[in-house]
Parts: C-alpha cells; structure tokens; sequence
C-alpha cells in the first residue's frame, strides 16, 4: 500500500477526490493509501458539512455542495460550452476525436470531448488533467505564454517519461515548443500516449491570456503523422473560433 497524504487537509482532499469512483470505505482506504479508520473520521466530516452523503447500505456518495459547486464552476466555464459547435464542425471536417482542455492552475484539465467517427473511443474524458509537456494541448499552451510565465513553469514541470518518445529534458522540450511557435500548432507524435497521435493549437480570452487549447487525435495506425498534421488549418481555425467565444480579438 502506498503512504497517503500526510494533513488533515489533504487526507480530506484525497478522500473526496477518490469518492469520484468510489463508494466503500475499504475502497476508498485502498485507494488513499489511508487507513480506514482515517477514511471513516474524513467521510463523518465530510457528511455533516454536505460533501458527501451515506446510504443504507454504507456506501458514500458526492452531496449536495460538491454539486452545487461544480455547477457554479460550470457556469464559470460557460463559454466552453458556447465553443461546442467549432468543436462539432472540427471534428466533422476531421473524422478525428476532438479535445477541448483549459488551464486550472497549472493543470490542463479536459472540458469537452467530441468523439471521432470510429468504433473505438480514446481513454480521454472530461475531467481528466492532461501532461503540459507531452500532449498536443499542453505544448500549445506552453508554446504560447510569454517566457516570464514559460521559465518557472518548466522549472515546476516534471517531465515524466510517458512513453520512449516524451521530451524528457527541459532543452528537449524547448525545442519542440520552439518548433510549435514556428507553425502556430503542437505535435503529439505518441509522446502521451503509445499508439495515438495528435495535433493541438491554443486558446484564448478575452485578454488575449492563454487558457487552454484544441486538438484533434488518431491513432497512429490509422493515420500517418503527416495526414493528421495536415488537419493543422482546421484545428488552428476551430481554435481561433473557440477563442473568440471567450471574446479574443481577432488576430491582426
């Protein structure tokens, strides 16, 4: 078993991130890395403030704040869903899945996903974070922020190796962002994920501020790194469509 979070804060955190898929408090005890004993005190708090709720049978579900305040965020991110066509006509030209992530933080974090016209479908879903520095999206984003912002992310980064191909050295990176700024657009040439490819252009408001970015993804067996990239236009209008729903001026 793996240590768990050392705070009262952050044991609470992790209890309430793993009620997301489960509901038991072995569970969730397994996948804290908390002793139940821990995870029972942490759902008893989390219960009698409204973040969780118990059943009949035992079981803890998400309550009435969790969503209540998922929906305030939610409003917040209005303008995702206003960006849904550009994302719909996108991957209608493409055939490809299309992704659509904004920055929460220092995190990318999936806001909506429209499926490609296949009979798989990609392991990516709304709400998962996604790597900065070895998706499409992520090096779009990092391509695009100004170098005083770029510098003490890089050094925060962890450039995990997620595949053989990852960029895992930060002058390794640099090259690849530099590659991104020459084009306009990211590669994700299997550096996330084995076997997929992707192509992803940013995103901004209405400060002309990054928040996030579009792609669209393929696997490699189907689609040669030159086909996918040659969506490049495509994906680059739907960005400017989906930045102009957050009201970013029109590029001069």
């Amino acid at each position: 078993m793996t240590e768990g979070p050392g705070g009262a804060v952050e044991k609470a955190l992790a209890v309430l991130d793993a009620l997301a898929e489960h509901s038991r408090v072995t569970e969730l005890a397994r996948a804290t890395g908390l002793p139940k004993s821990t995870v029972h005190r942490v759902l008893q708090t989390l219960a009698e403030q409204g973040f969780a709720l118990a059943d009949r049978q035992g079981n803890y579900l998400a309550g009435p704040k969790v969503l209540a305040l998922a929906g305030r965020v939610l409003q917040r991110l209005d303008p995702a869903r206003r960006a849904r066509p550009a994302l719909a006509a996108l991957q209608g030209e493409t055939g490809c899945a299309v992704h659509f992530a904004m920055l929460l933080g220092a995190e990318l974090v999936y806001v909506d996903k429209v499926e490609g016209d296949k009979p798989y479908r990609m392991a990516s879903r709304v709400g998962m974070s996604l790597p900065l520095h070895s998706s499409a999206i992520g090096k779009a984003v990092l391509a695009a922020l100004p170098e005083v912002e770029l510098a003490p992310l890089l050094g925060r980064l962890r450039l995990t190796a997620r595949t053989p191909r990852t960029a895992v050295s930060p002058a390794a990176l640099r090259d690849r962002l530099a590659g991104a700024r020459a084009t306009g657009f990211a590669v994700d040439d299997e550096e996330n994920e084995p076997g997929v490819r992707c192509v992803g252009a940013v995103v901004r408001d209405h400060t002309g501020a990054v928040v996030g970015g579009v792609s669209v993804s393929a696997l490699a067996l189907e689609q040669e790194l030159a086909e996918l990239v040659a969506h490049a236009p495509r994906v680059l209008r739907a960005a400017r469509e989906v930045s102009s729903a957050f009201g970013a001026p029109e590029p001069g």
